[in-house]
């Protein structure tokens, strides 16, 4: 083969790769996602040839980091309320808003703790439990959930000293596994994660003592790359993403 047709070739394969780099979307998600989503994502790339790049933190500084031009394409949030105020002010395509799921909290421990679950958020009140970790409720969803439920059974007060702040509920977890905190308040979705298994145990915490955590997505005003990232929005509808979703404990709102 000639050195010419070499060249050729060479430039018609970085072309091809340049062309296969484009089709790449970016996500910021919410921290409770960060096993359900990789998986989705891995089926939509296989499926479709998209990348999916995920970046997963706590759903209010997303907002703001998006209000200052962050450059994802979907924002995927613990929080209805995040997507639809940014769809209201101009961040979002209003028509894109998707209420994806329901999220659920759960009282969480290491395996080895002595701590009977079953009694449920008074537990909080025995002497030998001195750290509860939650997500910060000043920006995370799970956060304002856990403080709602602990309002609701009148423990907030006797327990605010204990309470420990994770940037995100991925945090707040990450607190009870290093030893940070001896139970936390996260999110179902991360107990059921395959890391989590045979390190903790959880009880989850009654629907009734919390306002839903009502979760939504958004295609982004500033994306540049709508049409994939509204292929990726359809593939989050369809059955097989319900049932991976349904497998992490989120549940869905009536049609």
């Amino acid at each position: 083969m000639s050195f010419r047709r070499i060249a050729l070739l060479s430039a018609i394969l970085v072309l091809v790769a340049q062309a296969f780099a484009a089709d790449e979307i970016l996500v910021a998600a919410a921290s409770d996602l960060q096993f359900a989503l990789p998986e989705l994502a891995q089926k939509f790339e296989q499926q479709t040839g998209v990348k999916v790049s995920l970046t997963f933190g706590s759903s209010g500084n997303f907002t703001n980091q998006i209000r200052n031009g962050a450059p994802f394409d979907l924002f995927f949030s613990a929080d209805l309320n995040y997507p639809r105020q940014l769809a209201e002010d101009g961040f979002a395509d209003p028509g894109t808003l998707y209420h994806y799921a329901d999220g659920k909290i759960v009282l969480w421990t290491p395996i080895a703790s002595k701590l009977d679950l079953q009694q449920g958020l008074k537990i909080l009140l025995q002497p030998d439990v001195h750290k509860i970790s939650i997500a910060n409720p000043s920006h995370a969803p799970y956060g304002r959930a856990a403080v709602a439920a602990l309002k609701h059974e009148n423990l907030h007060e006797q327990v605010e000293t204990k309470l420990v702040l994770g940037e995100n509920i991925s945090q707040a977890a990450q607190f009870v596994q290093s030893g940070n905190a001896d139970v936390g308040i996260i999110a179902l979705s991360l107990a059921l994660a395959p890391s989590a298994q045979g390190k903790g145990k959880y009880f989850e915490v009654p629907a009734a003592d919390y306002r839903a955590i009502q979760q939504g997505a958004v295609l982004l005003k500033n994306s540049s790359r709508k049409p994939l990232a509204l292929k990726f929005l359809e593939f989050l509808k369809t059955p097989e993403s319900r049932s991976t979703l349904a497998r992490f404990g989120f549940s869905f709102p009536q049609q």
